[in-house]
């Protein structure tokens, strides 16, 4: 139960499709379904699958596990980790030049990444409210050492430092295909 979420777990056997799609650019980004309903919560569809809570604790992984198991890897190319985790999302969302670039006139929401980090996921050390980690003992290379968000740090070595209430709302245009 606690890993129901949308679109659900591949099999081992559709990983390297997966990864040669997303080096290609076939596929634009890697998201999660960041939804941390604990296991209590889960819990709510023992009796039914339809009434499991959709989603698993995610989004502080994601970037990590996709710079371990795609750039470390050799699956996945610097720039396309770059491009799929940054400047493609904030294209799709209607967000770029704002994010997404180092330019003149764009926000300066910088990451630092510190690729020698080495570390086990867990939910006892992440920052999540879940009593559980989705990704519990998988190995992780890499992390973010200093996040800034408008050209001020906010994050340091995996430790909020910043200034609380920094983070703005961003409208936006809705994106049609």
């Amino acid at each position: 139960m606690k890993h129901v979420m949308s679109p659900p777990l591949r099999d081992r056997g559709n990983q390297k499709a997966l990864w040669d799609a997303l080096a290609m650019g076939f596929i634009d980004t890697v998201a999660t379904d960041h939804c941390p309903f604990d296991t209590s919560q889960k819990l709510l569809g023992k009796d039914s699958f339809t009434q499991i809570p959709n989603g698993i604790p995610g989004i502080e992984e994601r970037v990590n596990l996709l710079y371990t198991y795609g750039v470390k890897r050799g699956r996945l190319e610097l720039h396309r980790f770059v491009d799929a985790a940054s400047t493609r999302a904030a294209k799709l969302f209607g967000l770029f030049p704002r994010k997404g670039t180092i330019a003149t006139g764009s926000d300066a929401d910088l990451v630092i990444y510190d690729p020698a980090y080495r570390n086990v996921l867990s939910a006892a050390t992440q920052h999540s409210n879940c009593d559980y980690n989705g990704f519990e003992g998988m190995e992780i290379e890499g992390r973010s050492s200093v996040v800034t968000v408008r050209g001020r740090v906010q994050v340091r070595d995996g430790k909020f430092v910043g200034e609380r209430g920094r983070g703005r709302l961003l409208k936006r245009e809705p994106m049609y295909f």
